[in-house]
C-alpha cells in the first residue's frame, strides 16, 4: 500500500516489535535485564529513525507476565533501562505498549490482533495508513495488516523461515524483508527520502 505523499502535520510513526528486532530473543523469554542483549546496530537504527523525524513506539507480546515468569514491575524495569540505553545512544522510544496475555486468554491486544496499535493510535492520534510496522514474526506483519498500517517490514531472524511460510500461506506479504533493524530503517528512510 502506498503511503500518502503529502507531508502530514502529525509525526510519522514506526512501530517496532521488541524481541528479535531490538534485542536478542530467547526461547524461554527475557525475564531480567541481565538476559537483555541489544542486537548489533539496533540502537543506531532507532537514532537514525528519530533523526529523520520518525517517532518509534514498541508493540510487543509479553506473555511471560501471565505465565508468572516475570512481574509487570520487572518488565517495566527492563523497559526503563532499555529506554535509558537507547537515549544514551542518541535515540528515543516514544512509548511502549505490551500485551501480558497468553494465547489461550483470547484477548484483543496480543499480536496478530491489532489492539496494541489501536491503543497507541488512540493515545497519540496516529495516522495509521501513514505508519510502518517492523517485526521479525508473522504475527507482526499480520497485525500491521489488520490495524491498517501503510507499510510493514519483516526482519530476518531465527523465526524467518516459519514467518515466511505462514505469511505466504495466507497471502500476506511484507513490503520489504530486511537483514536487521538497521537495514529496515535504511529502507524506510530511503523510501521516504523525498519527504524528509
Amino acid at each position: 500500500m502506498q503511503l500518502q505523499s503529502s507531508r502530514q502535520k502529525q509525526q510519522r510513526v514506526v512501530f517496532l516489535d521488541r524481541d528479535g528486532v531490538i534485542n536478542k530473543d530467547l526461547p524461554d523469554y527475557i525475564k531480567s535485564w541481565e538476559e537483555f542483549e541489544f542486537l548489533p546496530g539496533s540502537i543506531e537504527a532507532i537514532r537514525l529513525l528519530n533523526s529523520k523525524g520518525f517517532a518509534t513506539i514498541i508493540i510487543t507480546n509479553q506473555s511471560a507476565i501471565n505465565r508468572n515468569m516475570i512481574s509487570k514491575q520487572g518488565l517495566e524495569h527492563i523497559h526503563a533501562l532499555m529506554k535509558k540505553a537507547i537515549k544514551s545512544g542518541g535515540g528515543e522510544i516514544k512509548d511502549i505498549f505490551f500485551c501480558p496475555h497468553t494465547p489461550e486468554e483470547g484477548c484483543d491486544c496480543r499480536k496478530p490482533e491489532p489492539g496494541l496499535i489501536y491503543q497507541a493510535q488512540k493515545k497519540y492520534q496516529i495516522d495509521l495508513p501513514a505508519s510502518i510496522m517492523v517485526g521479525d514474526n508473522a504475527k507482526d506483519i499480520e497485525c500491521a495488516r489488520r490495524a491498517g498500517c501503510g507499510l510493514s517490514v519483516l526482519v530476518k531472524s531465527e523465526n524467518f523461515s516459519n514467518a515466511e511460510r505462514f505469511l505466504s500461506e495466507r497471502k500476506i506479504f511484507p513490503d520489504y524483508v530486511a537483514l536487521d533493524l538497521y537495514d529496515a530503517v535504511s529502507w524506510i528512510t530511503n523510501h521516504f527520502s523525498h519527504l524528509l
